[in-house]
């Protein structure tokens, strides 16, 4: 029997809540097909819009050409989320590795934590969110789901993935995943009070100098964590489109924020009980970040006022 659930029955243009690409692009059809879809010219989008379900299905065809994974189904998933495995296990500082020209060093893995979303189970679930529809988005502060946008202190991330066995060279075609808290510090898709949403999640291809931007917000500080991002790295787009089953991601990790930009954010009224939270932790009691954060640490500028940008330089050793 067909799977209703099935991406590849999608065939109909979208009109709501497109909110990363032009207008003639039709319904995402997940990450592979979104990605397939911005290698093409505005004239070709149209020629396959205007093609209807052949059109998709052309595309779709070249998507499975890519990579057998490509929207396939998922094998059977290992336990995860609490009480269970979760990722790969911790590092710290002194497991990083630097390039030899000392430019450039590893990121240490970390736990996935009980919400990502990518396939492993989690938290009582096995959600892949890099096979939904509009996955591929720069902005993620917007439900892909509802429409519904998440208000606190704007953060521009930065990314750069490189190779440290070649002395910092760029990866391109790598994928990242990146999701965080709201400034209530709940998590969209898990947490009861926004099950429905997915805003503060996304992936996006590096480019041919292996950068990546996402526009989030600053995330708040929930009880016993230091306050992080989650990410994601993937070699190449059949590898994200399965999600993190196997623990396939090339790099599983966070970023830590500074101390003092977050203070500054949490003086805000939208991060209600963040600051009280913030009191209660530091890096060295932090479960993750307590073994260093030198290299997770990323770059800020900016103000509360006006929002923030990290930049961040990400070492693989592929």
């Amino acid at each position: 029997m067909t799977d209703p659930r099935d991406p590849r029955l999608i065939l109909t243009p979208g009109a709501d809540h497109d909110h990363d690409h032009a207008d003639d692009d039709f319904t995402h059809l997940g990450l592979a097909a979104d990605t397939q879809m911005l290698g093409c010219s505005v004239l070709d989008r149209r020629r396959l819009l205007g093609l209807g379900a052949l059109g998709v299905g052309t595309l779709l065809g070249a998507v499975a050409l890519a990579g057998p994974t490509a929207l396939a189904g998922r094998p059977p998933l290992p336990p995860g989320g609490p009480g269970g495995p979760a990722g790969p296990a911790g590092q710290g500082d002194a497991d990083t590795v630097s390039s030899a020209d000392g430019q450039c060093r590893t990121l240490p893995s970390e736990t996935q934590g009980p919400y990502p979303a990518d396939g492993s189970s989690a938290s009582g679930q096995t959600l892949n969110l890099l096979e939904q529809s509009g996955i591929v988005r720069r902005d993620l502060t917007r439900s892909l789901k509802t429409g519904h946008a998440v208000v606190g202190v704007p953060l521009t991330l930065n990314l750069q993935l490189v190779n440290v066995k070649s002395n910092c060279a760029p990866l391109a075609g790598h994928v990242f995943y990146l999701w965080s808290c709201t400034p209530a510090g709940e998590y969209s898709l898990y947490s009861r009070s926004i099950v429905g949403e997915d805003y503060l999640r996304g992936a996006q291809v590096t480019d041919a100098q292996g950068r990546v931007t996402f526009q989030t917000v600053f995330p708040g500080c929930y009880a016993g964590r230091w306050p992080h991002l989650h990410f994601e790295v993937y070699p190449n787009l059949a590898a994200a489109v399965k999600g993190n089953v196997d623990h396939n991601a090339a790099l599983v990790s966070q970023i830590a924020l500074p101390e003092t930009v977050c203070r500054a954010v949490y003086a805000d009224p939208r991060y209600s009980g963040s600051l009280r939270n913030f009191g209660a932790i530091t890096l060295a009691t932090d479960n993750v970040f307590r073994d260093g954060v030198a290299a997770q640490t990323p770059r800020i500028t900016g103000s509360a006022a006006a929002g923030y940008t990290a930049n961040l330089t990400v070492g693989l050793q592929p």
